[in-house]
């Protein structure tokens, strides 16, 4: 990536690069500052799935046909995820909006193009991870997803974690991460921690959700220092 572009996707997030004092290259990044990692275990929801447990076509299938909740009675159709589903990171939001809803892809619209600009900072392109979301259709109005909506459709996301199999999760939003957690935390002091999600105990770093950024552009240099972190996480650069 060249040091140019690299710097256009810092700009348009709202953040000023940090260099490493003795980098070889402008691109190195600063990780000294990086917060001292605590791992937080959270268990999955039910054993990982054995050798009958959907492949990605059975998946996809349930998931565009299910009728679990009341929500599959509002849906114009269900997002199910995109990307690499071999990827290192796995991206997870907290449930689909009007736009996501329309073309049934998750992380669309001006939301969707701040993600990109996020992970390009961090050094991914959006095929380069796989995208999902806690629930699969959306709620009306935007609202918050019901703890029975969330129960619902838990199975399909731990079955999509299971296939992706991610060196790291990127949860972003306070809906994403309590869910993911199971916890009420406030999502300012799950950052900076690597928590350990399912059985493998894959890492999981917490940030905020695009859509409030649009809101608080402030909160951007935050959120560049969680890629910062995310990248040390998954490079094994911070562990506890």
């Amino acid at each position: 990536m060249s040091g140019n572009l690299h710097k256009e996707y810092l700009d348009a997030m709202g953040v000023q690069r940090w260099v490493a004092r003795d980098a070889g290259t402008p691109d190195a990044v600063l990780l000294d500052g990086v917060p001292e990692s605590v791992v937080v275990t959270v268990p999955a929801a039910r054993p990982a799935a054995g050798a009958d447990a959907p492949d990605w076509p059975m998946l996809a299938a349930q998931v565009s046909a299910c009728t679990r909740c009341e929500l599959h009675k509002t849906r114009s159709q269900t997002v199910f995820g995109t990307g690499n589903r071999q990827a290192d990171w796995m991206v997870i939001g907290e449930a689909p909006g009007a736009d996501e809803d329309r073309q049934g892809e998750p992380f669309v619209g001006r939301a969707g193009q701040l993600l990109n600009e996020m992970l390009f900072a961090a050094g991914y392109q959006r095929a380069d991870v796989y995208i999902a979301n806690v629930i699969k259709c959306r709620p009306p109005n935007n609202r918050d997803p019901s703890t029975e909506q969330v129960a619902s459709c838990r199975g399909y996301l731990e079955r999509q974690i299971e296939l992706v199999s991610p060196k790291l999760i990127l949860a972003v939003g306070r809906i994403a991460a309590h869910n993911l957690l199971n916890t009420e935390t406030p999502l300012g002091r799950l950052r900076g921690k690597v928590h350990r999600y399912g059985e493998l105990g894959i890492p999981a770093v917490v940030t905020y959700h695009p859509a409030y950024l649009l809101r608080s552009p402030l909160e951007k240099r935050k959120v560049w220092e969680d890629l910062l972190f995310a990248q040390a996480v998954c490079r094994g650069q911070a562990t506890a």
